[in-house]
């Protein structure tokens, strides 16, 4: 008989059938969940998108996977929560029961405290356009052009506060930190101008918004996908060259620095580090001649400046956000893909330099109003005849709303995420179009609620992408602008 071959104890388990059995269906598993990890796959199963990029041409135009609707967007963001029930949001309930207690609610606290009764707009609603939507005598140009505008009534928001409320409408995010819709756009698609930022922000002529730079950056993603931001007041920092140095000598440096990265690239093919950082100074090179002719307004013919209220002497704030939205339609007919355009700031008293209405929402938005509307309108009118509308989309949002009723001891309203007002127009929507609807008095969204996700779904919907696949490998998440949420509004697509 041959000596018996002596196993180990391990061994001898590995020979046992239930043991075999057991570790073979822990085993499958584990391969399994292997393979998914390795693919990275999105929860509902479909492998994430990420575009390929060239370090040594990141803004390079590139193609968006679904059929796109829109080229180009722009946003105009106001600052401080814009009162939608004192502009889009007809309520003749508010109207009806002005001065009285709102209903089912003892005693209503809010983000500043305690609020008192219902008080109705300041302003007169009338119906306007063809489509007969009622808008307020606040911003009359801006309602004027209804037709063209498709409403979203019923967005809701995570936060109260405005810094996180501007994260988060520009983000999708509350905290610090995240890439800007902007930046994400940026991202997927580049730039059809290669002498031009694919991602521009224009800044109020009275300042930068609470978040400021969140509202433009680029968060995780590589920072040259983060906004631009600039002006026509303020130029571009460090775009120029020093006085000292003549344009001879500047553009000889140039010359001899491009030998020495060429060289180096030969040498190191696939440091991809160096071939963006020059890629990012030969676009710097390439704006010191585009950006300058592009600010340089003196060219607009005169009935556009007056369009726009850009000569208005007597209202320099308006006139500066008049200028910044020329600005912003010449930067769509450059093919910038991406402007985000701010009317408000922050930092100048409660109220006073924003939408912020909270102890004197009628002497305030008597201010804001008319700095806002001819110059926006004007905007949208001036794309539209351009034919610059059909391939562009244009966005009008805020942070989060308003109360229906005024905080106790003050004539303004408090801040109200429950319920809040957002408009789209140009390619790709419905218009006229309303979506959505806050309760009689504008408290709450109660018809087709939706979240700011479900918006930044729709509008990268109509660029092409899809929100659920577009993302970027971060600190081992695929991070996406709708996070794990969001459904593209369906309804409002042309």
């Amino acid at each position: 008989m041959p000596e018996t071959l002596r196993l180990s104890r391990a061994g001898q388990e590995l020979l046992r059938r239930r043991g075999f059995l057991s570790r073979m269906g822990t085993g499958l598993g584990a391969i399994a969940l292997t393979s998914l990890l390795d693919q990275r796959v999105a929860g509902d199963g479909r492998v994430p998108w990420r575009p390929a990029i060239d370090p040594a041409d990141p803004q390079a135009p590139r193609n968006a996977p679904l059929k796109p609707r829109a080229k180009n967007v722009v946003v105009i963001f106001c600052s401080g929560a814009c009162s939608p029930l004192d502009t889009w949001d007809f309520k003749p309930e508010l109207i009806k029961r002005d001065g009285q207690p709102l209903p089912g609610v003892d005693k209503l606290v809010t983000f500043q405290g305690e609020n008192g009764n219902l008080v109705k707009s300041p302003w007169t609603f009338r119906p306007r356009g063809e489509c007969g939507k009622h808008t307020s005598d606040l911003l009359p140009h801006l309602g004027s052009l209804v037709d063209k505008m498709c409403f979203i009534h019923s967005l809701t928001s995570k936060t109260n506060t405005h810094g996180p409320g501007e994260n988060f409408l520009s983000t999708g995010f509350t905290l610090d930190g995240f890439p800007s819709m902007g930046a994400w756009v940026n991202y997927a698609l580049g730039s059809e101008n290669r002498n031009l930022p694919a991602f521009v922000a224009i800044p109020d002529p009275r300042g930068v918004p609470q978040s400021a730079g969140n509202n433009w950056g680029a968060g995780f993603l590589p920072a040259v996908f983060q906004g631009t931001p600039f002006n026509t007041e303020k130029p571009i920092r460090h775009l120029q060259r020093p006085a000292a140095i003549s344009k001879a000598t500047d553009d000889a440096t140039r010359s001899f620095l491009k030998s020495l990265n060429d060289a180096h690239l030969e040498r190191f093919p696939g440091d991809t580090e160096l071939a963006a950082r020059i890629a990012s100074y030969e676009l710097a090179a390439r704006m010191q001649l585009s950006v300058p002719r592009l600010t340089d307004l003196s060219t607009e013919p005169a009935h556009i400046v007056r369009m726009y209220g850009a000569d208005d002497a007597e209202n320099p704030i308006k006139a500066g956000f008049a200028r910044n939205c020329i600005l912003a339609r010449r930067l769509i007919e450059e093919g910038v893909r991406f402007v985000q355009l701010f009317n408000g700031a922050y930092a100048m008293g409660e109220g006073v330099g924003n939408w912020d209405g909270h102890k004197s929402l009628e002497k305030q938005y008597a201010i804001h109003g008319p700095i806002l509307d001819q110059p926006a309108a004007a905007l949208l009118r001036d794309l539209k005849q351009r034919g610059l509308l059909e391939d562009t989309l244009v966005v009008w949002c805020t942070e989060f709303g308003r109360m229906p009723t005024f905080q106790k001891g003050a004539n303004g309203r408090d801040h109200n995420p429950h319920g809040f007002t957002a408009w789209l127009a140009g390619a790709g929507v419905k218009a006229p179009f309303t979506y959505g609807a806050t309760d009689e008095f504008g408290h709450k969204a109660v018809e087709n609620v939706s979240t700011v996700h479900d918006f930044h779904a729709t509008i990268l919907h109509l660029l092409g992408l899809d929100h659920e696949r577009l993302s970027f490998y971060h600190n081992g998440i695929e991070r996406r602008l709708t996070d794990v949420h969001g459904h593209v509004i369906r309804e409002v697509l042309a």
